[in-house]
């Protein structure tokens, strides 16, 4: 099954806003994927589109500096978080 790009965009902004709501945590692609209901692959590879377009960051560390062999930790980049706290009501 295919999913159009308007859907991939709207599931895109649905991580961008999780990212934002937990930030400056990191996290890995299973919990967000687990956050949005969606397959771990799929999100992936959205989440590949976002770090290209500089809008999330990539960690490939662990807190001690020590290499991941197989995950990725994400967190929204401090221009994207910075774009989207202005966007952002004030109450």
């Amino acid at each position: 099954m295919k999913i159009s790009n308007k859907k991939k965009e709207k599931i895109s902004e649905q991580i961008l806003s999780y990212l934002y709501s937990i930030n400056p945590k990191a996290v890995f692609t299973l919990n967000i994927a687990q956050e949005l209901a969606r397959d771990e692959e799929f999100i992936k590879n959205l989440l590949i589109e976002l770090k290209q377009k500089n809008l999330i960051i990539e960690i490939k560390k662990n807190p001690k500096g020590i290499p991941y062999l197989r995950r990725s930790r994400w967190r929204l980049s401090d221009s994207s978080f910075q774009a989207y706290k202005n966007h952002q009501p004030t109450y």
